[in-house]
């Protein structure tokens, strides 16, 4: 919300300086945004006059100027504008003044020969308005050398400040001086209540099309005014509506545009001329369509409400008019509507149709219904003065509803909430101030909010309007009193594990990063999503049209601009959340990352101790399975599965499970194809951790201590066998085979070779596995190991239906 300091010292009568009313809006809650010095820009600039006006020897079209700036001798300028004359009053830019419109720094110079040490300025130049067709020509009496922000009006500081959604009263110049005055910071001038009589019936008439319990237009209010002259507002109201960024349009135009922002009371004027019939306040039908006057064409269907004539649609009602009945210079009789919408709905259709208006901010947070008729006639009196005319009588539409709403308000609500003692005289002052009702007397008394309050209900809404407008510099900082007990777990088990994924990730060399939630289609597409309900009705560019079905696409573009800045060898990862479906559940979180290049554990980059090393699959599947175990997964019974997506290498890839149906992650050599569909270069390895499939922690007792430690005296004892199973057997089935046949003496198993040729039949391979058994109470005969092997052997045979080879 704009205003200038001028405008709101139409209805507050204050002596209070720039700096306290700025400070006092902020005290009150009316946050203060910006204060802007228009006068700045303008400062260097100041009125001369023109002495001589004579023919530039070498120019037809230029004049050499001889100007009075009062401040000793005269100035020579050079100046080709048509109205450039002897006598009048123009505006000066000396050597050294910057020129806001031109974008240039004035100095001395030669114009065919002819020095110049200055120049005369259009509006243009000084960024007031678009005239550039002369200099600006001043009234005979202004005064010579006076700054010319002074007499353009420039010299009122615009005032911008943060509204709450539950301030709607405070939308209107009007309502910000009401609250500053109840604040003490001067006196608020009534606005006049004068009702204006109609000299005939209203021509036109309005039928509510209302349906439903609540009804969309309670009332409307609609006057016509024929005979009026439309043309510029005055100047004043046009220096108004600029200072707040509204260009003035025609005088009809801009007193509707006033109203809203001095009354916050939004108005639509119609050319009577131009509706057919009478008014019908009603749903669009499908197929129907407004021509804004924005310039732009809406399809409107049932949701939308529409102020319709014979001809259809004339107004988007409550948010837009209509190009077709809008008016313009040429109009003679103009309709005057004001009326009252309901908030959710506006919000709605506004949000449906991508409509920001002024009008539709404030209907759509509740204007003051007992202001619709008094501010149908401030307008009207605004019409007259400005364009002339003659008023009919008002036709009203409907009934202004009655908020009959009373609240028992103790006096103690305030130092029992607030902790300020506040006399019962101050409270009734400043509630009176902010134009409550109070009735009764004693501790208890019923409090009538304003019609322009929608957000009071209750007593701790009268408290804070009380300690609002004290200050809550009154309010004492009071710390709680502490328990004396230890404080419980504060996180959540997802929030622990994002935490410890991260730690565990970065911990590895990987950098964090932070990438956007959108994607494009062919991206979201290729990553399993491209959903028509992951689609953005408003993306922010075409390649954040969807919503990400996995982490790897944000992450692999990030690798590539590394890239493309010669930081090729880069190890990333991100904590973030991905979108199978548009409900709660198909929002899953996913710790996701890559290695791209020589990007290992060890380091990157090439080095004199060893050959350059690219990064590979079990790169990937170290990072994954470290995060994995950080976040507490059973990590030693996961089994490892060759069903990764396809955007993996399906050689080179691998998901691991708890059992067949539970992915806890996915890991790989992303597919060159995957690479080349994205413009990006290789060799790139990834990982995908999904977090919600973890089971969840045991219930029961928690300790962060670790257990007792098992560590024996006895030597550990190594034995190798070899077996030789069928090329489609995987690895993992055999070791966990192995792990299974004893599961008290085996404490670990390792693959140490694989083999595929001479001695081993076609068709098959040899899988060569190092087994450490742990003695526990005594050292293990040769009998004991031999029984050992064969239930090994045993094992693997069973499950993999191989042979230990020979």
């Amino acid at each position: 919300m704009k205003f200038t300091l001028s405008w709101l010292k139409d209805h507050l009568d204050t002596d209070a300086s720039l700096d306290e009313i700025v400070e006092k809006l902020t005290m009150i809650g009316l946050e203060v945004e910006e204060v802007t010095d228009r006068a700045a820009p303008l400062a260097p600039f100041k009125t001369v006059k023109v002495l001589e006006a004579t023919q530039h020897p070498n120019a037809d079209r230029l004049q050499v100027l001889k100007v009075d700036t009062g401040e000793g001798e005269p100035m020579q300028v050079v100046c080709g504008a048509p109205n450039a004359r002897a006598g009048m009053i123009g505006v000066l830019g000396k050597p050294g003044d910057y020129v806001p419109g031109l974008d240039i720094t004035l100095s001395v110079g030669k114009i065919r020969d002819v020095e110049s040490y200055g120049m005369m300025c259009s509006e243009r130049e000084l960024e007031l308005s678009d005239a550039h067709e002369g200099i600006i020509d001043l009234p005979d009496d202004t005064p010579v050398g006076i700054p010319f922000a002074q007499i353009a009006g420039m010299d009122d500081p615009v005032i911008e400040i943060g509204l709450t959604p539950n301030r709607p009263d405070c939308t209107g110049v009007y309502g910000i001086a009401r609250d500053l005055a109840a604040a003490g910071l001067g006196k608020l001038k009534e606005r006049s209540r004068e009702q204006i009589r109609g000299e005939f019936p209203c021509p036109t008439t309005v039928t509510l099309d209302n349906d439903g319990d609540t009804p969309f237009c309670p009332a409307f209010g609609l006057r016509l005014v024929k005979g009026v002259k439309n043309g510029p507002s005055p100047k004043w109201m046009q220096e108004r509506l600029l200072a707040i960024g509204l260009r003035p349009i025609n005088a009809l135009v801009d007193i509707t545009n006033y109203m809203t922002f001095d009354q916050s009371r939004p108005l639509h004027v119609f050319d009577a001329a131009k509706v057919a019939g009478n008014l019908t306040v009603r749903r669009a039908k499908a197929g129907e369509s407004l021509e804004g006057l924005n310039g732009k064409s809406y399809d409107l269907d049932a949701s939308a409400y529409v102020i319709a004539d014979d001809n259809g649609p004339e107004s988007l009602a409550g948010i837009m008019g209509g190009e077709h009945s809008g008016s313009t210079a040429e109009t003679v009789d103009v309709l005057i509507e004001s009326a009252l919408w309901d908030p959710d709905a506006i919000a709605a259709t506004g949000r449906k149709l991508a409509i920001n208006t002024d009008a539709r901010y404030r209907f759509e947070r509740g204007v003051d219904p007992d202001y619709m008729m008094p501010g149908l006639h401030a307008a009207t009196r605004l019409v007259l003065d400005i364009c002339g005319g003659q008023p009919s009588e008002v036709h009203v539409a409907g009934a202004v509803p009655e908020d009959a709403k009373i609240i028992d308000f103790p006096y103690a609500e305030v130092k029992r909430l607030s902790g300020i003692d506040v006399a019962t005289p101050e409270i009734n002052m400043i509630l009176k101030a902010l134009g409550f009702w109070i009735s009764g007397s004693g501790p208890v008394v019923k409090v009538a909010p304003p019609s322009w309050r929608p957000d009071i209900h209750g007593k701790a809404d009268l408290v804070e309007e009380v300690v609002r407008i004290l200050g809550l510099d009154r309010v004492i900082s009071t710390p709680l009193p502490r328990t004396g007990t230890v404080g419980q777990k504060v996180l959540t088990t997802g929030q622990i594990r994002r935490s410890r994924a991260r730690r565990a990730l970065a911990s590895r060399g990987l950098n964090e990063a932070i990438t956007w939630s959108f994607i494009s289609d062919a991206q979201a597409n290729h990553f399993g999503g491209g959903a028509a309900e992951l689609k953005l009705a408003n993306p922010i560019s075409t390649d954040m049209s969807d919503m990400r079905p996995s982490l790897l696409p944000g992450l692999l573009m990030a690798a590539q601009r590394n890239a493309d800045r010669g930081n090729g060898d880069v190890g990333l990862f991100e904590v973030g959340q991905i979108f199978e479906t548009d409900t709660p559940e198909g929002q899953k979180m996913v710790a996701a990352g890559l290695r791209r290049g020589t990007a290992k554990l060890a380091g990157s980059g090439r080095h004199w101790s060893a050959p350059v090393a690219n990064v590979d699959v079990f790169d990937a599947k170290a990072d994954a399975a470290a995060a994995l175990a950080a976040i507490g997964a059973p990590v030693e019974k996961l089994q490892v599965f060759t069903d990764a997506p396809s955007y993996f290498h399906p050689g080179r890839s691998g998901a691991l499970k708890l059992g067949p149906k539970n992915t806890l992650a996915v890991f790989g050599e992303i597919h060159p194809r995957t690479l080349a569909e994205l413009d990006i270069e290789g060799p790139i390895v990834a990982f995908e951790i999904f977090l919600d499939n973890l089971p969840a922690p045991k219930k029961g007792k928690s300790s962060r201590s670790k257990g007792a430690q098992n560590a024996s005296d006895l030597m550990p004892v190594r034995r190798d066998f070899a077996f030789v199973v069928t090329g489609d057997v995987q690895v993992e089935t055999l070791l966990k085979a192995a792990r299974g046949a004893d599961k008290v003496l085996i404490k670990d198993v390792t693959l140490f070779d694989i083999y595929e040729g001479k001695g081993v039949p076609e068709g098959s391979k040899s899988l060569a596995i190092d087994v450490t058994l742990q003695p526990v109470k005594k050292t293990l005969t040769d009998e004991e190991i031999d029984a050992v092997a064969k239930k090994i052997i045993a094992s693997v045979e069973k499950a993999t239906g191989g042979t230990l080879r020979g």
